[in-house]
């Protein structure tokens, strides 16, 4: 045997030992339970308003553009600014649309663009009696107002912790992007605006937003290849196939019924089934499965005021409601977790293994961070993560996640290893994982024991 031939064997032999010896990762599952029904970003949600008969996160409201927009390239954001802030101190995340015409109240449309004599149509349909107006969307000025408005909310506000979602509105009656009867319906006056117009609106909105998610309410070959999601207003009610203005069937035509799985549904449970949709039997005299147009549109949030409102639902409608709400968007659950099996110093190495029992993934980029609690319940160490749960699918295998945790910080001892997704928003709970050992209250997942020689 040659000495080349003798060393190689003898490196073959020590890289052997090394494996040998070097211990397999050891997985311990972690059991299932249902993550509470006020995670962040998701479930049902009020108008803007202090409310303590039913869990949510989110809350809702419409804004005119008059109210902020005081000239062609002046705003005031007071208005935005308070009911971000009030908001916010019930740590909640906001949602919102921006109209320029909502039936029944008063007109949206900025004060200068009606003194500069930009045309508007009077109308009595929707309850209005003339109240509002619908602008014509044609004019020039009122397209570069739109323009120069989107820019400026999005100079000011995207990627703003307070807000959960933008719903892409200005353009329809209630900023909904349709204007019927008068788009082609009952009757001859069209007043929808142009393709053209849409276009500019949804571009400028995807060119303006990088980080806070937005929603328009109809699936259209305009929007189906920009990052936009949707937003179906009359969920339950008109959302099923194969009826061809249903949500559903706009998706399928579109061919975008698998964009949920990067941009966020959400919507509005239809008013008229807020208050049967949820009875045993259900007693609405018109509705579509609630289950099923949640299954077919993925929905992560709906507006249902009903459930807030006075006492609000009583007994089992109660909880039939409430899962309901749980039933909408992610449910990230941490299936198994591996630490050190024995004793460490310097540096551990950790991993999880994350699966999603939703029905939607998580669309924010929250940094999940882990940490060490000693025996007294001191949080006595913290390392934040290079770990993303964004775009966990609910279908897929659960997503392998590792860390190496430099531990020198640590004196020798027992310590529990936790795991916790902080909520950006300072007063908003963090999000929850679906575990038993999840601590609601302080965000604290328990992942296991990391002992420290």
């Amino acid at each position: 045997m040659t000495r080349a031939v003798r060393t190689m064997l003898a490196m073959a032999l020590a890289l052997t030992a090394v494996t040998a010896a070097a211990p397999a990762p050891s997985w311990t599952p972690l059991a299932y339970r249902q993550a509470p029904a006020d995670n962040p970003l998701k479930g049902f949600m009020p108008y803007a308003g202090s409310y303590q008969t039913f869990p949510h996160s989110m809350e809702w409201f419409y804004l005119p553009l008059r109210e902020v927009m005081t000239g062609q390239n002046t705003f005031d954001w007071t208005p935005l600014e308070r009911r971000l802030n009030t908001i916010a101190r019930r740590g909640h995340h906001a949602a919102f649309r921006v109209y320029l015409d909502y039936p029944a109240k008063p007109t949206g449309i900025p004060q200068f663009l009606l003194d500069q004599g930009l045309a508007t149509h009077a109308y009595p349909d929707h309850g209005n009696n003339g109240l509002s107006v619908s602008p014509d969307y044609g004019d020039p000025r009122l397209a570069a107002a739109l323009d120069r408005f989107i820019a400026a909310l999005g100079r000011r506000y995207d990627g703003d912790d307070r807000i959960g979602f933008i719903q892409v509105g200005l353009i329809g009656f209630w900023g909904e992007w349709h204007t019927w009867p008068y788009d082609g319906g009952t009757r001859p006056e069209n007043w929808m605006a142009s393709d053209a117009a849409q276009a500019a609106v949804l571009n400028r909105f995807e060119s303006s937003f990088k980080r806070t998610r937005l929603l328009v309410r109809y699936p259209s070959a305009l929007n189906k290849d920009l990052n936009i999601g949707y937003h179906d207003d009359s969920l339950a009610f008109e959302t099923l196939p194969p009826t061809s203005w249903h949500f559903v069937q706009r998706l399928i035509d579109n061919g975008v019924t698998e964009k949920w799985r990067d941009q966020p549904v959400g919507g509005e449970l239809r008013p008229e089934v807020q208050p049967c949709i949820f009875d045993a039997p259900v007693s609405c005299p018109q509705y579509e499965d609630y289950a099923e147009s949640v299954a077919q549109t993925h929905a992560s949030f709906l507006l249902n005021q009903t459930p807030f409102d006075g006492s609000g639902f009583t007994g089992d409608e109660w909880f039939r409601a409430v899962a309901g709400s749980r039933s909408l968007g992610y449910e990230l659950t941490v299936t198994e977790a591996s630490l050190p099996s024995t004793p460490v110093r310097g540096q551990a190495k950790i991993a999880v293994r994350i699966a999603n029992r939703g029905i939607a993934p998580f669309y924010y980029d929250w940094t999940p961070e882990l940490a060490a609690v000693d025996a007294s319940g001191r949080v006595v160490s913290r390392w934040p993560t290079p770990w993303s749960i964004t775009g966990i699918q609910p279908d897929a295998p659960p997503t392998e996640l590792t860390a190496h945790l430099n531990l020198n910080g640590l004196g020798r001892g027992d310590y529990e290893l936790t795991l916790r997704v902080p909520n950006p928003l300072p007063r908003g709970n963090d999000l929850r994982f679906a575990n038993t050992a999840q601590d609601v209250h302080s965000g604290l997942l328990t992942l296991g024991t990391l002992t420290v020689r």
